[in-house]
């Protein structure tokens, strides 16, 4: 049965689940969702996932939507395939799954509003330099905030789950990538043990190949 991922080659989300894909070796087909069209607002698409956004993920008659949870079933899954992603020893996987919650709660809610605000309006002169200014989550922390403890963190081991890649590192990537293309760089770079972490985890092939996918 064939595995399929829908969505659109923009998505941080659905490139998120490309990822896992292809650091499993696994072999899909990529459905292109037209947002143009509102194709992901029709009764077939929400029959897929009832908000209406991508990524969606079939596996034969088995159907999921929302990025990590994508990932954590295709690692779980797919365990005798590609990388391992997924620490066994009951401690080492709650320090890793404690920093895939991490990333969920504080660095997406303000790495996504700089991208937001940085690379997609910026392809229309609508950057808001006032919400960057100010860029955080509900609680008001910063990007910054959460790289210095990154920062510590990442002098205790090479990864944020620990001395492997695991998916805790992998959901960052598509912001990462975004973040370090854009005016706060100096935020990664001021951090050198989070700069080594970004340039390693970015030049994973899996993440090159999506990156090749994606449009310039």
């Amino acid at each position: 049965m064939a595995i399929k991922l829908y969505g659109i080659l923009r998505s941080p989300p659905a490139l998120r689940a490309m990822a896992a894909l292809f650091e499993k070796d696994l072999d899909f087909e990529f459905v292109p969702v037209d947002f143009a069209t509102r194709e992901q607002k029709t009764p077939q698409f929400l029959a897929l996932n009832p908000f209406g956004e991508v990524p969606v993920f079939e596996d034969g008659d088995f159907k999921l939507f929302e990025s990590r949870a994508i990932t954590k079933y295709v690692a779980e899954a797919y365990a005798d395939k590609g990388t391992d992603m997924v620490l066994k020893d009951p401690e080492k996987l709650a320090i890793q799954t404690m920093w895939m919650e991490v990333e969920g709660q504080k660095f997406d809610p303000t790495s996504s509003k700089l991208g937001w605000e940085l690379y997609f309006k910026q392809m229309f002169g609508l950057t808001d330099e006032a919400v960057v200014a100010r860029a955080g989550d509900k609680g008001g922390q910063k990007l910054e905030d959460v790289l210095d403890v990154y920062e510590q963190r990442l002098t205790e081991s090479k990864y944020l789950g620990g001395d492997s890649f695991t998916l805790a590192d992998l959901h960052h990537l598509p912001y990462l990538h975004i973040l370090i293309g854009m005016k706060v760089k100096s935020l990664f770079d001021a951090r050198p043990h989070v700069n080594a972490w970004a340039s390693d985890i970015l030049s994973r092939p899996a993440w090159v190949k999506v990156v090749s996918m994606s449009p310039k």
